[in-house]
């Protein structure tokens, strides 16, 4: 082991899909899927420190549950665990992604997790072996680990690195509503077919550079689902584009809606005119990662 630290403090981004689909179910439930997933400047923050006795976390955010159920304290007792660390372990996690949001923020904080405990006590970990553990908690941690513009295949755990995607500014607006990612998986089943996005050829326009090639082809097979039960999804993504988005759509099962701009102004004036009409409950004006 390397040398130890007392004190780490990570941020943990959240992640929106420029593309969804699924493609099968296994027998154990799980939806095979092929996603372009792509890192924003959205972040939470935590804060671990070696002491004490056992794991305890603290959290800002009220109604959070800060149990031995949530993800960061399943992160810390999996690799205290894995590697025989007897030290308590005190996380603070400070709040800024929304909660059931669509963006991963559960699965963000237990990749920091992971990352900051690796840090913390020395154990020289290769990401790889980071996102094998990550694996182990949710199918969004080995991604979130990476990070970055990535195709995400499987149950979302075979990653492959992909170019940066193109400049953009970036409007994401969470409804105030909450949104069951099983009931909506659940209902996809459901459906007797559904239209699949161009992921190959969203791979390719990342590849050239084409922000108009991403957008043409952006699509998420559980967006129908999701605005069939809560339409002020559609509501939000066709008045992205009526305020002039490149394209807009839902991230992951939901309700958070994205629209990509290709010119900031044109975002910021997206943001104040939907603030206005009380629109979209958390507004974040930000970038890709």
């Amino acid at each position: 082991m390397s040398d130890t630290q007392n004190r780490i403090e990570l941020k943990a981004y959240a992640k929106i899909n420029l593309g969804l689909d699924v493609t099968g179910r296994l027998p154990n439930g799980y939806h095979l899927v092929r996603m372009v997933m792509q890192t924003v400047g959205i972040w939470d923050e935590l804060i671990l420190e070696r002491g004490g006795s056992g794991i305890t976390l603290t959290c800002d955010a009220p109604g959070l549950s800060v149990g031995g159920d949530n993800l960061v304290c399943r992160a810390v007792r999996l690799i205290a665990e894995r590697y025989g660390i007897t030290q308590g372990v005190r996380i603070h996690l400070k709040k800024r992604i929304p909660v059931a949001a669509g963006m991963a923020g559960g699965s963000a904080d237990a990749a920091a997790a992971l990352k900051g405990m690796n840090r913390l006590f020395g154990l020289n970990c290769t990401e790889e072996k980071l996102r094998e553990l990550g694996v182990m908690l949710g199918a969004d941690v080995p991604y979130c680990i990476l990070g970055g513009t990535a195709l995400a295949e499987g149950i979302g755990e075979k990653l492959t690195a992909l170019p940066p995607a193109p400049d953009c500014a970036l409007l994401v607006a969470k409804p105030d509503i909450d949104v069951s990612t099983g009931y909506v998986y659940g209902q996809l089943d459901r459906l007797e077919s559904y239209a699949h996005p161009d992921i190959d050829g969203m791979v390719r326009a990342i590849e050239e550079g084409s922000l108009r090639g991403v957008t043409e082809r952006m699509g998420n097979v559980l967006e129908e689902v999701t605005a069939a039960a809560h339409p002020v999804v559609g509501v939000i993504r066709e008045r992205m584009l009526a305020l002039g988005a490149e394209g807009s759509m839902m991230s992951g099962s939901g309700p958070s809606v994205f629209g990509i701009f290709s010119h900031r102004e044109r975002a910021e004036a997206a943001l104040h005119r939907m603030e206005e009409e009380k629109l979209g409950g958390q507004m974040f004006l930000t970038h890709f990662v």
